[in-house]
């Protein structure tokens, strides 16, 4: 029986030994006991380093400070498949890997501690960066048509030097865009300052804007540059600049069609080495044929034009900005928050998104506060969007919706007019009972517990 259970535990080993997979195993105390040939060649860690110490201090996992998957296994006595993570490998580079967990147990079914397989996601990681490259640009990340145009052709605006003017809602990301252009240009290099136009009046605006010399106003006891000089080379985002006054914008046109600034309080001029990108969540069109804004600036800045869209007319966007936004704050916030669930995913894709993708950027650190790992549920989410389902319908609903919401009507009219009989129903809609009945659940069309059939009958009777 001994030379049996010899060859048995032989065999395994040798099984153990040749699979690509890396599995060790762990006892009660979190120590390992175990470790394959492909556990070292993963981690780049001899079987003797690792066996004796802590899993985490072998694997020093971003699951391994909240959401592990081998605590949970031990926690629950459930197996788990395929968790993703990464692990921090002997030279220090970040391996991604797929985890499986299961319970360690003896023939006489006693636990003994844990067994972990984990397969090396670099290859995997790898073609999954290169089939997305087509949807990044900078900081930007998009799946629709009309932002891949426009990732088609940032390159050639970057490198035009252009004046360049971004229109879009508020929380489009105009200044992301922006910082794109100025990243892919031969400024990048350089500064890059954005001035929010519309939150300074027209005398700081000027004065932070070229500077000025000391004695120029009260309290100015000593010269100060300002942007032009600052973003000497770079480039300056003029953001919001439809809120600007028409005097202000007469010295900004000067500066463009001059090259040239000059500072408060100084008789002498400064060349202006800087590209000028302007950015409005306004018409600036409509604002020139209303007199809001001047013609000459607008044909200045105007060279370049590009229009952001809203995110509710890219909402195939969403769960690649979600996948965004989180990474980003697992990173900041040193949380594993693993993902999205469908039914939470299902409540963001309906929402229109006023705010954009500021919006739901919010609403995922929103989420960040009450899950700190797993994945996103609706629990998570604001309350705000839970109501959504119930409340009013869209102004614009689709064809599809505005037929059905008629369709119900028409069915519940029928049924009132002949006292909720149905069978009286059908007939007046002229159609089968089945298919009544199939319409009723299908619109969950309330009806009163009382059948307008018991009605009829008594009339018949009498």
């Amino acid at each position: 029986m001994a030379k049996k259970d010899k060859i048995t535990v032989n065999a395994t080993e040798t099984i153990l030994e040749s699979i690509s997979d890396g599995v060790f195993t762990v006892n009660h105390k979190w120590l390992i006991t175990s470790f394959n040939r492909a556990a070292e060649e993963i981690t780049g860690i001899p079987r003797e380093e690792a066996i004796g110490r802590y899993c985490w201090e072998v694997f020093r996992s971003n699951m391994c400070e909240g959401d592990c998957a081998l605590k949970r296994t031990m926690k629950v006595g459930k197996s788990f498949v395929s968790t993703s993570t990464y692990i921090i490998n002997s030279d220090k580079q970040r391996i991604p890997i797929a985890v499986s967990t299961s319970l360690l147990k003896n023939e006489a079914g006693e636990i003994l501690g844990g067994v972990e397989t984990f397969r090396d996601n670099s290859v995997v990681e790898e073609l999954r960066r290169e089939l997305s490259a087509g949807f990044h640009q900078g900081d930007m990340v998009s799946r629709s048509k009309t932002m891949q145009k426009i990732f088609a052709i940032l390159p050639q605006i970057a490198e035009s030097d252009s004046t360049v003017l971004i229109e879009g809602e508020t929380g489009t990301g105009k200044e992301i865009l922006a910082r794109a252009i100025h990243g892919l240009s031969l400024r990048k290099k350089s500064s890059f300052i954005a001035l929010n136009c519309g939150a300074l009046p027209d005398t700081l605006l000027e004065s932070e804007l070229f500077g000025y010399k000391a004695g120029a106003f009260t309290n100015a006891t000593a010269d100060k540059p300002g942007y032009f000089s600052a973003a000497s080379g770079g480039t300056i985002l003029f953001d919001e600049l439809g809120e600007t006054s028409p005097a202000f914008q007469v010295k900004l046109l000067r500066v463009l069609e001059e090259k040239e600034y000059q500072p408060l309080g100084s008789v002498e001029k400064q060349k202006a080495d800087v590209r000028i990108i302007a950015a409005t969540n306004r018409d600036l069109s409509q604002l020139v044929e209303e007199g809001g804004f001047r013609r000459d600036l607008f044909y200045r800045i105007n060279i370049v034009r590009v229009q952001l869209p809203a995110l509710r007319d890219r909402k195939e966007d969403i769960p690649l900005l979600i996948e965004r936004f989180i990474a980003k704050m697992n990173r900041v916030r040193g949380k594993v928050v693993t993902g999205i669930n469908d039914q939470a995913l299902e409540l963001l894709m309906q929402h229109d998104y006023p705010g954009n993708i500021r919006e739901l950027e919010n609403i995922i650190e929103h989420a960040f506060v009450l899950c700190s790992q797993g994945q996103i549920a609706v629990q998570h989410l604001p309350v705000h969007l839970e109501l959504r389902p119930n409340s009013v319908k869209k102004e614009y609903c689709s064809i599809q919706s505005a037929l059905e919401s008629t369709e119900a009507k028409i069915i519940f009219s029928a049924l009132e007019r002949n006292g909720f009989n149905r069978l009286a129903a059908a007939k007046e809609l002229g159609i089968h009972k089945s298919t009544l009945f199939r319409k009723i659940k299908k619109f969950s069309i309330h009806l009163p517990e009382v059948d307008g059939r018991s009605t009829l009958f008594q009339q018949d009777t009498e």
